[in-house]
């Protein structure tokens, strides 16, 4: 059922667009080899996850700040897999990562395909709680950034999401009412109960196809926008 009354779609930018994890295991993968860290990737990579999701969860409810969260993920999955790093190479790896992260830019499959069928509809917009420094960097490197009217970051609002204030100054910014505002993104806490929260539509992008809510819009590939926009 086609979704009435849009005029401008807001994403979120990792996980939704961006694809986070790939880019991400590349990127390790990277400095790994710069900085002579001889571990296994699949292992880091299966204790990193988890654990970053958790430490980025602790950042979204403003519990630690972010030379926690770039400290912490890296040291606890050392930890987790018995690998010992000094406390020196871990900062530098977590600086080469951030340096490094945007090498990368590979897309959800259909990216371009639904940014290039939205953009004569619909204003598009990006909302993210991605660190500033990067977050433009991978849109340009990506080619995505001409797509979008505004992109909101969290770390210029001073709240993330899912704080109704990013989403509302985000709606400021665009210069539209709630209502006329939809929100895509993956994290349902973050992205779609935050724009629940503040009346905005919302649409799941449930990438690991597990179901949330049969209340909630959902869809597992971007191409399926199309059946509600």
């Amino acid at each position: 059922m086609k979704i009435k009354g849009i005029t401008d779609i807001f994403f979120d930018l990792d996980h939704t667009l961006w694809d986070f994890d790939k880019n991400s295991a590349l990127t390790f993968h990277k400095i790994f080899e710069m900085n002579n860290i001889n571990v296994s990737l699949h292992d880091f990579l299966s204790y990193y996850e988890p654990i970053n999701l958790n430490y980025w969860k602790l950042y979204r409810e403003e519990k630690i700040d972010k030379e926690s969260l770039r400290f912490g993920r890296l040291n606890d999955t050392f930890n987790a897999i018995n690998f010992t790093v000094e406390k020196n190479i871990i900062n530098q790896l977590s600086e080469d990562y951030i340096t490094h992260l945007i090498s990368f830019n590979h897309l959800f499959e259909n990216t371009f395909e639904i940014l290039d069928y939205l953009k004569y509809s619909y204003n598009l917009h990006i909302i993210t709680n991605g660190f500033r420094e990067v977050q433009q960097d991978k849109m340009e490197n990506a080619s995505i950034n001409h797509y979008f009217k505004t992109v909101t970051n969290s770390e210029s609002v001073g709240v993330k999401k899912p704080n109704p204030k990013i989403f509302i100054h985000a709606l400021k910014v665009a210069n539209i009412p709630v209502n006329q505002a939809l929100m895509i993104g993956d994290n349902y806490e973050a992205d779609i109960l935050g724009a629940i929260n503040i009346g905005m539509d919302a649409i799941f992008f449930d990438i690991k196809n597990e179901p949330i809510h049969q209340d909630i819009k959902q869809i597992n590939n971007l191409i399926h926008l199309k059946k509600y926009l």
